[in-house]
């Protein structure tokens, strides 16, 4: 297997995988934290919450990575303080390519969280209230085990989503190899040259069997989550 993949491709192979597993982890609580507004929370502007959670699926890709260049760029309101604050750079850096991940891939978990969240019977967490437990207790040991399948779920999609965006991140840092070039923008240069047929086909079946490993493993923990409501 070491032998199938040059160097450059193994880079492009681990800065995807390290740019992914950052898109995920860094989004996680805020999925968590939204999921659980629009799953239980009434208030205004609740629809507007969920659009805009859902924008990054409807508009085109290179507009979002636009808008991220727009915004966390140096020259940008919140890159330029990041920048002078903590030294923080997002524009044409592997964080950057982090950051554009994480925004499209965001309302995959957040779907798969919600739905969680929504099949929990509230009547559950009305009882152990009922008992004087705290909200914050009654949602570590009611809801959260019972919301952790759907997490695992949202945070696999996830990751498979981010190992594939391409126009958000080509838009926002650009296709820097060693720096910013994960495989989708790695297998678009090898095809714009002589000769990297090759190298962009070995990318492009590793990319499927990345692709389609997660797809599984989320089916088969959406299936084991709806044999628990089954046999609740």
């Amino acid at each position: 297997m070491t032998d199938w993949l040059t160097p450059a491709e193994w880079t492009v192979v681990a800065l995807s995988l390290k740019v992914s597993a950052t898109a995920t982890l860094a989004s996680l609580p805020f999925a968590l934290l939204v999921a659980l507004a629009l799953a239980r929370g009434r208030f205004p502007g609740r629809q507007l919450l969920n659009g805009m959670v859902h924008l990054p699926l409807i508009l085109p890709p290179v507009v979002t990575g636009y808008l991220l260049l727009l915004t966390f760029s140096t020259q940008g309101p919140v890159g330029g303080f990041l920048e002078r604050a903590f030294g923080l750079v997002f524009a044409f850096r592997w964080t950057g390519a982090a950051l554009a991940a994480a925004i499209m891939a965001f309302p995959l978990m957040v779907r798969a969280i919600r739905l969680g969240i929504e099949a929990v019977d509230p009547k559950l967490e009305q009882a152990a209230a009922t008992l004087g437990a705290s909200r914050v207790w009654v949602f570590l040991t009611i809801t959260l085990p019972l919301i952790l399948p759907g997490i695992l779920a949202g945070s696999i999609l996830a990751f498979a989503k981010a190992m594939g965006e391409f126009g958000a991140t080509i838009t926002f840092v650009a296709n820097i190899p060693g720096e910013t070039q994960t495989l989708p923008t790695a297998i678009y240069a090898f095809l714009q040259v002589p000769g990297g047929e090759g190298s962009a086909w070995r990318l492009v079946i590793l990319s499927i069997a990345l692709a389609m490993t997660a797809l599984l493993v989320s089916e088969w923990v959406a299936t084991r989550v709806a044999r628990r409501i089954r046999d609740a």
